[in-house]
């Protein structure tokens, strides 16, 4: 892929204080893209925007105190963005959460709506502003972090792995609409090591790793890397797909556990 693969264009993300917003924020950087930066916190936004600006490139970084479920403050941040940049090529839609862990039978509304609200709404949200805003008479990218659990079932994570689901589907259904302005694709990742997850890989890596076809777990290099296929031009006839970042576990025979 051209190293410049995103030179002059901007580039929003969603979460992107950390793990794999951060990381995908710095290989759009890379790209030559001018960045701006989405998450609740200010003070890991600030730390985030050091860390990015120690990256190669010399694009803007910019960063934006957000809650992704919130539609008022996605339409503050595309405003904040066209006047700041006078442009919006890439939305990615990274932000998540998941304050529930059960059986589905067992959650509560208030959780189940707080899910949904980020998770699926937020992405519709920052979407239709970055089209209202830019995108539908320019063109642009859209990119939505999904996970494979979308694709498989999932014990005590059903409903955040339902929203994910959802993710997929919308993906599909805002290519049609959008296009052809506008591509939109979703990348769906398995277990990735990032510091959120380090609970849940660290202890049991030897035995996760083994039964991958690929023998090691994802990095947020790996989910940074699709992401900039997706955004840029080198994925030009490609839209309304997911890709899977796995290391083969959905391709594991019946009968053999990822």
């Amino acid at each position: 892929m051209n190293a410049r693969a995103l030179d002059g264009r901007v580039a929003v993300i969603t979460g992107g204080s950390r793990g794999i917003g951060l990381g995908i924020a710095k290989a759009c950087r890379e790209a030559g893209a001018h960045v701006v930066i989405a998450a609740r916190k200010a003070d890991g936004l600030a730390a985030a925007r050091t860390e990015l600006l120690r990256v190669k490139g010399d694009g803007e970084v910019h960063e934006l105190v957000a809650n992704a479920g919130e539609p008022e403050q996605a339409e503050r941040c595309v405003s904040e963005t066209m006047a700041r940049l006078g442009r919006f090529d890439v939305m990615v839609n990274n932000a998540a959460t998941n304050p529930y862990m059960g059986d589905l039978l067992d959650l509560d509304l208030a959780r189940a709506e707080k899910t949904v609200r980020v998770n699926q709404y937020g992405m519709i949200a920052w979407t239709r502003c970055a089209w209202r805003a830019w995108m539908s008479e320019h063109g642009g990218t859209v990119v939505n972090i999904a996970s494979v659990g979308g694709l498989v079932v999932d014990p005590h994570i059903g409903w955040y792995n339902a929203t994910k689901a959802a993710m997929l589907h919308m993906t599909r259904q805002l290519a049609y609409e959008l296009g052809p302005r506008v591509r939109v694709n979703a990348i769906a990742p398995g277990l990735i090591k990032t510091e959120l997850a380090r609970a849940v890989w660290e202890p049991r890596e030897p035995i996760l790793t083994a039964r991958l076809p690929l023998r090691r777990l994802g990095t947020v290099e790996d989910v940074a890397n699709a992401a900039l296929f997706l955004a840029s031009d080198a994925s030009a006839w490609m839209t309304g797909q997911t890709l899977v970042l796995d290391g083969g576990a959905t391709a594991l025979p019946i009968g053999v556990e990822a």
